[in-house]
């Protein structure tokens, strides 16, 4: 008898925490989605200068690779399935994975699990958030930079248009990301 409650116990406290979990994700991909709402859209490129980026890096960094990836891939089956969660600049839905910012789009739940890759692969610090936001950077606009390359036929172009003008504020959006993960984390590690 004691077994089994000791086993009833055990599969409620593992439900909670499946649904703490789950929780975690579902706030993580509606952060991001907030955070597409807030842009500017620059007149020499069809690619939106949006405070998403710096989401998806957050969340990486904070939430590790596993749900880091997870809370990116339910972001994107959301803004499939028709919930206005991407940049309000695109025609939305599926649509938009298709348009010139569909590269960088599809590499969100990637880039978010690199971050967190590399933040759980030693000692969490400002230094290792920065080394992973500016790696999962790369890997980002390498993605989009290549998908423009395709839409445009031209490598030249979509460097143009998908790089040049938005370093600046990438490196502003890797030191803004590793700042608040790595203080999340000392704040964390003191309250446990």
């Amino acid at each position: 008898m004691a077994k089994s409650a000791a086993q009833t116990l055990s599969s409620h406290d593992r439900a909670l925490e499946w649904a703490r979990q789950a929780a975690i994700v579902i706030g993580a991909s509606l952060f991001v989605a907030l955070c597409a709402r807030f842009f500017l859209q620059l007149h020499s490129t069809p690619v939106p200068l949006t405070i998403q980026n710096f989401a998806v890096l957050l969340v990486g960094l904070t939430l590790g690779s596993r749900r880091g990836f997870a809370a990116l891939a339910l972001y994107l089956a959301e803004g499939v399935a028709g919930m206005p969660v991407f940049s309000p600049t695109g025609p939305g839905g599926l649509a938009q994975l298709l348009g010139p910012t569909g590269g960088y789009l599809l590499a969100y739940p990637f880039v978010a699990g690199l971050a967190g890759w590399i933040m759980e692969r030693g000692k969490k610090s400002f230094w290792r958030s920065v080394s992973a936001g500016l790696l999962a950077e790369i890997l980002l606009f390498a993605s989009g930079v290549c998908w423009l390359a395709v839409l445009t036929h031209s490598l030249s172009l979509a460097v143009n248009w998908g790089l040049y003008w938005f370093i600046f504020a990438e490196v502003i959006k890797v030191m803004l990301a590793a700042a608040i993960a790595s203080g999340w984390q000392r704040a964390y590690k003191v309250r446990t």
